[in-house]
């Protein structure tokens, strides 16, 4: 009896361990995460549905998704917000060819995965997305440091702070921006060629005044007959002089 009041913990103690390791191997595994919602990140966020537009337009937000489910590199996102595209000048986007609208997206697309500490450290101009497509010289962003931590970026033709990382988390950081990077080699082809100047009114013969004017022929012609004229008439006042005395 005694042995029996001995085992019988022992016996609950192997029940319990069967038990757990019954439910352990009939336990469902833990789901795998879903594939990154490169959009699906911006939306939530709130404040870009312009980017988003142009995204969706210029089928680059497919580009990116497609090329985050590959990549060995990672990506880098600069997100303007819709008060960042507010403050562009009238008519910008509307000015721009589908092509260049295309440019202007991929433009703040770096093709690899950069945390803002990182971004203190390039050597620049780093590529963009954009420099592929035009010939690798050109359409690069300069980044640079102020303030402790602080990372600028510059096109050019817009510098800005970058302020809100809404991912930093490879494969993708998502960084927030307050200006449109305005790629400078786009908008410098654009700039109108300047115009020259307009001839004052009045002023249209200055060249023609400073050519001397040519002599006048009437004007050597009629001396030439003065002195002939002369020369004849003292010729014939001598003659009659001689012809009186003789």
């Amino acid at each position: 009896m005694a042995a029996s009041t001995h085992s019988l913990p022992l016996l609950l103690l192997l029940l319990a361990v069967v038990v757990f390791h019954a439910e352990a191997q009939t336990a469902p595994a833990p789901a795998p995460s879903g594939p990154l919602n490169f959009t699906g990140i911006l939306d939530k966020a709130g404040q870009y549905t312009t980017f988003l537009r142009l995204l969706s337009q210029t089928q680059v937000a497919t580009q990116i998704q497609s090329q985050l489910n590959s990549t060995t590199e990672g990506l880098t996102v600069f997100a303007p917000t819709d008060n960042a595209f507010t403050n562009l000048k009238a008519g910008t986007l509307n000015d721009l060819s589908s092509e260049q609208q295309v440019q202007l997206v991929l433009y703040h697309v770096l093709p690899k995965y950069y945390t803002l500490a990182s971004l203190l450290t390039v050597s620049n101009p780093v590529r963009t997305q954009s420099s592929s497509q035009n010939g690798g010289g050109s359409y690069g962003l300069n980044f640079t440091g102020s303030g402790g931590n602080q990372v600028n970026v510059s096109s050019g033709a817009v510098t800005t702070q970058i302020n809100n990382a809404l991912r930093q988390q490879f494969p993708l950081a998502v960084y927030q921006i307050d200006k449109v990077l305005l790629p400078n080699d786009m908008f410098a082809e654009a700039s109108p060629a300047p115009t020259a100047a307009k001839t004052p009114a009045g002023s249209t013969n200055t060249t023609k005044g400073t050519v001397a004017a040519e002599p006048s022929t009437d004007g050597t012609s009629g001396s030439s007959k003065t002195s002939v004229g002369s020369f004849v008439g003292l010729a014939l006042g001598l003659a009659l002089f001689f012809m009186g005395s003789s």
